[in-house]
């Protein structure tokens, strides 16, 4: 199925896996809205993609229902809904994130960005549609939310593992009304998330680690299904990682 003329929403759009994702979609003719925090690391990323319809942005802080109702007004007189594409992959972690060390503020972050984010805009999202009987939803889970890691800290797995529960829920609730969700769940990624790591990682590990446009390729190939095809979930891994 061909994509372009798609309208499509990336939450932490602006680096990363998300911007990733929203470059190729775009490649692919499809409408590309991105949001996130930082307005200036928005313009870059959409600055990026060159060709036609150009990627479009808006900030939000996905953990602020406040700010995903703006960006879903935005999008509406931007007249870009019912979306047929929602990618929620805006995350973080923090740097201090043993639980001997895990401050309760951040505590409350980890789970307000990485699982109550993905509610807000799945929960903004699936009226249109549910309206349409038509939808595709990717939510950018982690292995971490698969098995729980010593590196990853229990903030950031228990928030993931929340959003790995939503998305399979939340899946298995919307198929009679034709929405698609699929949960995927990168291992060790080279992003802007690897600057909140306790320890630096060198460069020639990041080089080894599973690149943005890698997961992105694997998007663009779910989207392409037909709407009678879903694939609920996908692990995507550098060769070095062991997963069992």
């Amino acid at each position: 199925m061909e994509l372009g003329g798609k309208s499509v929403l990336v939450t932490g759009g602006g680096s990363g896996i998300g911007l990733g994702i929203a470059l190729a979609l775009a490649r692919e003719g499809c409408r590309v809205a991105i949001a996130g925090r930082g307005e200036e690391r928005l313009r870059s990323g959409a600055s990026q993609f060159t060709g036609s319809p150009p990627i479009v942005y808006h900030p939000c802080d996905v953990a602020v229902r406040s700010d995903v109702a703006r960006l879903f007004d935005w999008l509406d007189q931007q007249g870009r809904l019912p979306l047929d594409i929602l990618v929620t992959s805006a995350g973080i972690n923090v740097a201090r994130r043993k639980m001997c060390e895990l401050d309760p503020a951040d505590w409350d972050r980890l789970l307000g960005v990485n699982a109550t984010g993905v509610y807000n805009c799945m929960h903004a999202a699936l009226p249109g549609m549910r309206q349409r009987r038509d939808g595709l939803i990717v939510s950018i889970s982690s292995i971490a939310g698969k098995r729980a890691l010593a590196l990853a800290g229990p903030g950031y797995c228990a928030s993931k593992f929340a959003a790995t529960a939503l998305g399979t829920a939340v899946g298995l609730e919307e198929r009679p009304n034709g929405i698609r969700v699929t949960n995927i769940y990168p291992g060790e990624a080279d992003t802007p998330i690897l600057e909140q790591r306790p320890v630096p990682v060198p460069a020639e590990k990041r080089a080894r680690m599973v690149h943005p446009e890698d997961i992105a390729a694997c998007v663009v190939t779910i989207a392409k299904l037909p709407p009678h095809v879903l694939v609920p979930e996908l692990l995507i891994l550098p060769l070095y990682q062991e997963y069992a």
